[in-house]
């Protein structure tokens, strides 16, 4: 079995370093790259796109909503055409950055609040798809499983990664839990490594009560700006070769090398 792990990554700002990305880059298939809206600048753009050139990790854009204080966190509501020229910008930037360092972006994974909010609205949704489609139509948009984003993905022909996540638990709904839950972080390396296996194994999100909510998954996330990152991500790697399961990039998963 082959499976994608991707990370959110390069999400510190000026001289603030968000996470540890150096150690979580060989850990990753892909890297989700912030471009400057919620976390980044063009200076650690182009060093996320050097680090993950030399692991040989596949390169995502990750937009998000103009929010440097809130960390991209906190929702706003914008016309969905303002919406798809935002996603496009933040694409055309990473994709010109990365060029001129010999790298090719190949997916999108939208970010935080603008991520969830487009979960339930397709015509956020859809605006996000039709930026990614206006910025370069091969690119692979990233979609939460069972989310809008995978129909709009689907309505505008573009290709489309099934989404589940290392580190968060899951509600009912099959949506991640709100992060005011004490408990929607997952911190504890052997909790991710069972959630991990057993998405794949059940072919479902298993919430938090244990509802199994059948999905066809084909990433897993992790957020790098999360401390434990590393340890969570060395223990999942651990435990799903074991398994036999290899990680690799977003194209290789989709016959794209």
């Amino acid at each position: 079995m082959k499976v994608n792990i991707n990370a959110d990554i390069g999400e510190g700002y000026g001289k603030y370093n968000i996470g540890n990305d150096t150690e979580l880059m060989p850990l990753i298939g892909s890297a989700n790259v912030a471009c400057g809206m919620h976390a980044g600048d063009p200076t650690i753009m182009v060093r996320t796109v050097k680090l993950a050139l030399e692991n040989g990790v596949s390169i995502g854009a990750h937009p998000g909503f103009n929010d440097i204080w809130g960390f991209g966190r906190r929702q706003i509501r914008m016309r969905p055409i303002d919406l798809e020229y935002l996603v496009t910008y933040q694409i055309g930037a990473l994709k010109a950055l990365a060029g001129s360092n010999g790298a090719c972006v190949t997916h999108v994974k939208p970010h935080g609040a603008l991520n969830n909010m487009a979960h339930d609205d397709l015509d956020y949704a859809l605006a996000i798809g039709r930026g990614i489609k206006a910025a370069d139509r091969e690119l692979i948009y990233v979609a939460n499983a069972g989310s809008q984003m995978t129909r709009a993905a689907e309505q505008l022909g573009l290709r489309y990664a099934n989404e589940a996540y290392v580190d968060r638990i899951y509600d009912d709904n099959g949506k991640m839990a709100s992060r005011e839950r004490d408990d929607a972080v997952i911190t504890d390396p052997e909790q991710a490594a069972r959630q991990v296996l057993c998405i794949l194994e059940e072919k479902a999100l298993i919430s938090s009560s244990g509802k199994r909510i059948p999905a066809k998954v084909h990433t897993f996330c992790i957020h790098g700006d999360e401390p434990t990152a590393v340890p969570v991500m060395r223990k999942v790697r651990e435990r799903i070769a074991a398994a036999g399961i290899e990680v690799v990039s977003l194209p290789t998963l989709f016959g794209l090398n």
